[in-house]
């Protein structure tokens, strides 16, 4: 199962280059808010500082923000638990947030999670640990049959 993600993450790179990734725009701009509360507030901080000034920096943007979005999950149509996202920008971006040394492993599978578990395609890890790091994730069902496809020809 493990190689099989591996090898539809490979395929989806060839996909999505930083050219035409989804919602590029949207996160890059998220991204600078990012450094823009990370440069005001130093490191040293809890993640909920961090998450809370970035979710005052975007509203001043005028971006739509849900915090703390609880997202649930059906199988089969029936309700089998739920989670838990730090923010949702315009209804179009998870972010979720860190203030860690250095990001683990865990926490981009976490986040890939998220993606497919709901309709949102585009997620970042954002890290504000002793300086601002990120990981940009993408999940499109499209995308994954398009790589499903090109590996069973």
């Amino acid at each position: 199962m493990i190689a099989q993600i591996t090898q539809i993450s490979t395929q989806m790179k060839k996909i999505f280059t930083e050219e035409n990734y989804p919602l590029k725009d949207l996160t890059e701009k998220i991204i600078a808010a990012a450094f823009k509360v990370h440069n005001t507030l130093g490191s040293g901080f809890v993640e909920k500082v961090y998450e809370n000034a970035l979710v005052e920096e975007l509203r001043i943007k005028g971006y739509d923000i849900e915090q703390q979005k609880r997202i649930h999950i059906k199988y089969n149509e029936n309700p089998v638990g739920d989670f838990i996202v730090d923010i949702v920008v315009d209804h179009s971006v998870i972010l979720e947030i860190k203030a860690v040394k250095h990001l683990e492993e865990s926490f981009n599978s976490k986040l890939l999670h998220y993606l497919k578990a709901t309709e949102f395609q585009v997620g970042l890890l954002l890290n504000f640990g002793t300086s601002v790091s990120i990981r940009r994730k993408i999940y499109s069902q499209s995308a994954v049959k398009s790589a499903q496809s090109v590996k069973s020809k």
